[in-house]
Formats: C-alpha cells, structure tokens, sequence
C-alpha cells in the first residue's frame, strides 16, 4: 500500500500557506510522520479566506490533514530547545522562510548538521537560496509572471492567471521528487542533504517548449498556438445554456471522428488550415450554440474523438471516473471537506483515507519519538 512507502520516516514540517504543507501531506500520504511546526498564532492559512465556526479555514484542513501539529515561539530559549530537540529524531526538514531567516533563527546549516548529520532539510522558497532575486518577496502570480508562461496563456486581449496556482502545487511536486531523491541516497552513503526548491524554477521547469519557441524567432501569442486557443479543434467552446465544452481532437482520426458525429464532413480537409484558425473556430462557435452543454455531451462523449464537458466544481466529485477511482472524498468527517487523495496506486491499491489534524505539544511528540 502507499501508505506505507514511507512508513517510520519522520517529517519536521515549518513551512506555511500552501506549497510546503501540501508536500508533506503527500509524504505523509506515503506512509510519513508528519509534524507541522507553527507559531503560537498558528499558521495564516488558518484564517486566511472564508473561516469555517471553529476559526479556521478549509484550505487550511485540507492542506494539514494526517499531520500532528506543535505551536512554538523559535525566538524563544524553550521554543528553540524543543525545536533542536525535534530536529535531532527528524528525517526530513520541510521549511519555507525566505533566505536567512533559519540562519537568525539559530539553526543554520552547521547547526543542523551537527544536530543531525543524517537530515534531508529541503528548503522551499519563491526564487531560491541564491542570485539576485532570492531574497524577493512573491507569490504564484508574480513567481509564474516571470516563467515567460503566464505571457503565452489565456485569450488574445490577455494573459489569464492560473488556478489553482501553478508554482505553488508544482513546486510542492518538485520538493516531494526532491526529498524522495535524498532519502534513497541516503540509504545508500548515510548522508543527509540540502534541498534547494524554488517555486518560480518549478514552474519555469515546464516553460521548455515555449522558451524554445521564442529562442528561434517562432510567434508566441495567445491564441495563435495549436495549444493555446489558435487550433479550431483543439479549444473551449461555449453552449447554449452558457456553460462549456472541451474539444481536444489533435490527431486525424479523432478530428474525423467529430467531424462526422456533428455531420460537418466538409470540415476534415480543413484542419491543416494556418493558425489561428478565425473562419473555422467561427464556424464550430456557431454550432456548439445550438445546443446545451449536457446535450453535447449525450451525443460527442460516446464517439472517441477527445471530448469533454467542462464540469463546474460541485460536478467534478460526481464524475464516474473519480468516483470508480476512489481519489476524492467528500464531507467524511466533522471537517467537512472535499479532497482529493494522492492518486497513486500501489499493487493495485487505492490511498488511504486521510484524517484531521491534531494539536499536540513538542513534548508528547518527543515521547513519542523516542
């Protein structure tokens, strides 16, 4: 099972917001311990948003869920005592201070090696430890804003900005792919390692093509892309009762496939057309105004030509597929919350149901350490 991936390996997580927490959910997901390490007024996602009646958000649960969480004071003696206490029994270090902020703090990298020379200390920030903008404030909008990215996305007039947040989640990825890394090298020699996860290279990390693009002279403006609204086939259309449907029929035979169910045959010669194809994304405009959205989707869904309705969010639970798979729970306990677990199947099983966060103190984590 996933769960047990990771099992007796312990995670200090000091990280905030959303990048941080999400990737040591996911370890703990695979089978970690997770202890999350806030200040004694709590992480800001706690009231970040819409609070639920206990005073917390639910993007809050929903990021802490399977965590035991510690509040201390790290400027405090007692709070930095406990924390060095901690550190000695951790495997892995998760934490998300700007640049130098752990080094005031008191646990620099010397520290923390001669506290435990076998701990992964994976640092997550916006730009990284190093270089220019390192010590710049930011958050995923203005991380993605600098990947040459957020320029190639959304409609002609202009960009349109990713949600969920792009860097946030992929850099959670990264650190995740980071951390399992350092642990089986550290199976392997006994050493420990310093983890560097930028969230902006995160997200630059999938910019290759469009980079490319630009580097040899090629037009990168939106919607004038196969990819990015300039493709006929290969775009958003609205329907008549106002929602959307995405058609995705890239390759001959599925163009074929909707070409024919739609009774537009005269349509399969012009998908070579140049881009952006303005006369023909007219032309399907047009058509999928005829009908509502639910109504496609009874006719083109069947027919294996790359076709889907856009669900609205308080569909997407619902879908067949999600709920075969078993990825996302709804509302299973006092939280009540949507999530959805990490979907990787191991021998054939599912992940395991998450709980709720608990609140604990340094010492019974100790205790329990031992």
């Amino acid at each position: 099972m996933l769960a047990q991936c990771l099992a007796g390996i312990r995670v200090l997580d000091l990280s905030q917001y959303i990048p941080g927490p999400f990737a040591t959910q996911w370890l703990s997901d695979m089978g970690a311990e997770v202890v999350k390490v806030e200040p004694p007024v709590g992480d800001p996602m706690r009231t970040m948003g819409q609070a639920d009646a206990d005073g917390t958000t639910y993007f809050y649960k929903l990021a802490n869920r399977n965590k035991s969480v510690v509040r201390l004071d790290l400027k405090s003696p007692e709070g930095k005592a406990a924390l060095a206490a901690l550190l000695a029994k951790a495997d892995v270090l998760v934490e998300a201070y700007r640049p130098g902020v752990l080094d005031r703090l008191g646990f620099g990298d010397g520290e923390l090696n001669r506290l435990n020379p076998r701990l992964i200390h994976c640092s997550v920030s916006g730009y990284g430890q190093t270089g220019p903008h390192a010590p710049v404030a930011g958050h995923d909008l203005t991380y993605v804003a600098l990947t040459g990215g957020l320029a190639a996305s959304g409609i002609e007039a202009r960009p349109v900005m990713t949600f969920p947040p792009l860097a946030d989640h992929a850099g959670a990825m990264l650190a995740v792919q980071a951390v399992l890394a350092a642990l089986l090298r550290r199976e392997r020699t006994g050493q420990g390692a310093r983890l560097d996860v930028s969230l902006s290279e995160a997200a630059l990390s999938w910019m290759g093509g469009i980079l490319t693009s630009a580097h040899r002279g090629e037009s990168l403006r939106r919607e004038h892309d196969i990819i990015n609204g300039g493709a006929a086939f290969y775009r958003l259309y609205r329907t008549r009762d106002c929602r959307f449907v995405a058609l995705g029929a890239i390759e001959d035979k599925f163009w074929r496939a909707f070409c024919n169910a739609v009774g537009r045959e005269d349509w399969i010669h012009r998908q070579g057309e140049p881009i952006p194809q303005n006369d023909l994304i007219a032309e399907l405009e047009a058509l999928f105004l005829t009908k509502d959205r639910d109504q496609w989707a009874a006719h083109l869904c069947p027919v294996d030509c790359c076709f889907e309705p856009v669900l609205e969010p308080a569909e997407a639970p619902n879908h067949p597929q999600w709920q075969a798979r078993g990825v996302v729970q709804a509302g299973s306990d006092a939280d009540d919350v949507v999530e959805v677990l990490l979907p990787i199947f191991v021998d054939g099983a599912g992940p395991a149901a998450r709980v709720p966060l608990v609140e604990m103190d340094a010492q019974a984590v100790l205790d329990k350490w031992r």
